[in-house]
């Protein structure tokens, strides 16, 4: 039977802690979304002050932050348009999401 170091086993619990901190302090994943479709739209569309540009109909889509989940066939699900209610899944985190 092999003994581990001392040292070994410092050096992988700083890791095992490191990657703790860093998964809880992490942001949720953040996209542009139509607040009434869910699809997902260019950044732009969600930055400040850039008004969106005229769809096909004529009409003007602004965009909301979603925060977390999944996008699939350009629509998200999974997550929340609130960012303190996404789970950001790190190690050892509570499930508010929060650091």
């Amino acid at each position: 039977m092999r003994r581990l170091r001392s040292s070994t086993v410092v050096l992988g619990g700083m890791g095992v802690l490191a990657a703790t901190i860093t998964a809880c302090g992490s942001e949720p994943d953040r996209r542009c979304v139509d607040p009434l479709t869910r699809e997902e739209l260019p950044s732009y569309r969600c930055e400040s002050g850039g008004g969106g540009s005229d769809d096909d109909n004529g009409s003007t889509t602004r965009g909301a932050y979603y925060y977390g989940g999944s996008v699939r066939d350009q629509r998200v699900s999974g997550g929340s348009f609130d960012k303190t209610a996404v789970d950001t899944g790190g190690f050892g985190c509570s499930g508010t999401g929060g650091g």
